[in-house]
């Protein structure tokens, strides 16, 4: 069995190839921010392989015993959930790059990129416990 069979190793290489792929789209932002009429561009949000094939849990309700409980909020949507799509402006050139938003993008990969590497770290220092190798 290879390394890549495993699953949690298959899904971190998964997650490193969109980040890489992602890293790529934001560079050439970057790069066309001066460029007139240029749209900023961005990767689907990844997903999982395989994930459709999960169980999810339900949304749990908290229950009110008595009548002075408060009613909680298990049925609305919290306000930091929402994701905003659009860029904050648009230049005259009609080029939608703002660089601010788009090194926010690129610091967030960075940090995910580096978690993804520090647990297939972890993971093949486990393997080598595992097998009575010291890590």
């Amino acid at each position: 069995m290879s390394i890549a069979e495993i699953p949690i190793f298959s899904a971190l290489k998964s997650k490193m190839s969109w980040l890489q792929a992602r890293q790529t789209v934001l560079a050439a932002n970057v790069a066309n921010a001066d460029t007139p009429g240029y749209r900023a561009n961005d990767v689907e949000t990844f997903v999982l392989p395989g994930a459709d094939r999960v169980a999810t849990p339900g949304r749990i309700a908290p229950l009110a015993t008595h009548s002075r409980h408060l009613a909680g909020f298990a049925g609305t949507a919290s306000p930091w959930d929402q994701d905003d799509k659009d860029t904050f402006e648009v230049t005259p050139s009609r080029n939608s790059v703002v660089l601010e938003e788009e090194m926010m993008k690129v610091a967030e990969t960075q940090l995910d990129y580096q978690m993804a590497t520090g647990l297939y770290a972890r993971g093949i220092g486990l393997l080598k416990t595992a097998l009575g190798r010291r890590a």
